[in-house]
């Protein structure tokens, strides 16, 4: 009869339990390597926290006007009592302030904001958010390092096959962009953002810039652009409408006017004179000079219409929170970076020690 023992799935090896007692003594005996690395860690830390640039970010709250009308409004207003949301995708509107942070970031709105004059705090200069972005804009020195294999393998293209710059000397083409343009679209988008709260229906838009009062200058110009564009996206029809209505008024104008001249030409003419054909004529001209003014008339009645058409289409926005200049930087938060590295070179310090005592003891078991 064999004398075995019944080996159960359940059941560990003692050998190849790891103990902890014996991990925490290992660690314990390393705390000096650990510490070591750890104050490693914090300056490496601090160098980083440091070279990085100061980032500034301003935060504007925009609420814009529910065009809900007649008994809509009142319903609406109870089911956002509810929780239910009926002011979006409104039948006849594409642009919900859903799509607002989508706006921010499209190639034709952050172009437009190429050419807006903002001001640093410190020595007052004024440059074009395009200058600024391009010639004003710190980046953290190992970024030179890094783009420094592409800037040399474009360097050597460039002597085999220069590229032009296809930048106009005039206004950024949205269309085609250059390079260099395309490079500055790309840093500004990043830079702003947006958002839309769908319970409360406040837009949120951020800019952050490396100086304050840059940060807070285009963030106000980025609020009034975004209005402007919804505003006249919203009025472009009731726009058209109102200059078609405007030209027939015009038009129905100068026809009175030249109808009542002609009745006034005649009237001079044929003074006295009591003939049937005279008098015929007379109401010919007579009538057509009331028709004339009739509908120089309507088409006023229709250009105060589409007045009141545009004015009604016009969206009205509350600024719930307007632009302010920050007083503190948003990032980089150097704690963090100082806690992250610190933790980090403890954490590599304690698996290195761990791993070196079990490659130790494996090495003893092998050679035993």
């Amino acid at each position: 009869m064999r004398d075995e023992k019944e080996f159960t799935p359940n059941q560990a090896d003692p050998e190849e339990e790891i103990d902890l007692l014996e991990l925490a003594a290992n660690l314990w005996k390393g705390r000096r390597i650990i510490f070591k690395w750890a104050g490693i860690g914090a300056i490496i830390g601090l160098i980083v926290a440091f070279s990085i640039p100061k980032e500034y970010t301003t935060t504007i709250k925009l609420a814009s006007e529910a065009n809900a009308g007649g008994s809509t409004g009142s319903l609406s207003a109870i089911a956002a009592m509810a929780g239910i949301n009926t002011t979006g995708n409104k039948a006849g509107d594409a642009v919900t302030p859903e799509l607002y942070p989508d706006v921010l970031s499209s190639i034709p709105f952050v172009v437009g904001l190429f050419d807006v004059p903002v001001t640093e705090s410190e020595n007052d200069s004024t440059y074009t958010v395009r200058n600024y972005i391009e010639q004003h804009t710190s980046t953290p020195w190992w970024s030179a390092i890094m783009a420094l294999p592409g800037k040399t393998i474009g360097m050597v293209k460039s002597w085999f096959s220069p590229e032009e710059d296809t930048s106009s000397g005039g206004a950024t083409n949205p269309f085609k962009l250059s390079k260099k343009e395309t490079l500055v679209k790309e840093a500004l988008s990043a830079r702003i953002a947006g958002s839309y709260d769908d319970k409360t229906g406040i837009n949120t838009i951020s800019v952050t810039m490396q100086d304050p009062q840059v940060s807070a200058m285009l963030a106000d110009t980025v609020a009034h652009h975004l209005q402007q564009f919804v505003t006249d996206y919203r009025t472009s029809k009731a726009r058209k409408d109102l200059e078609y209505a405007e030209q027939l008024n015009n038009e129905a104008r100068e026809s009175y006017y030249a109808a009542q001249q002609r009745l006034a030409d005649y009237l001079d003419r044929n003074q006295g004179i009591s003939l049937h054909s005279a008098q015929v004529t007379r109401d010919r001209l007579s009538n057509e000079a009331q028709l004339a003014f009739s509908l120089f008339n309507q088409t006023s009645q229709q250009v105060q219409l589409a007045k009141a058409k545009v004015q009604e289409n016009t969206p009205v926005y509350a600024i719930v929170e307007p632009a302010t200049v920050p007083l503190r930087a948003s990032k980089p938060s150097k704690a963090m970076i100082l806690i992250g590295f610190t933790i980090v070179a403890a954490i590599a310090a304690s698996a290195k020690i761990l791993l070196s005592d079990t490659f130790k003891a494996l090495k003893t078991k092998v050679s035993a």
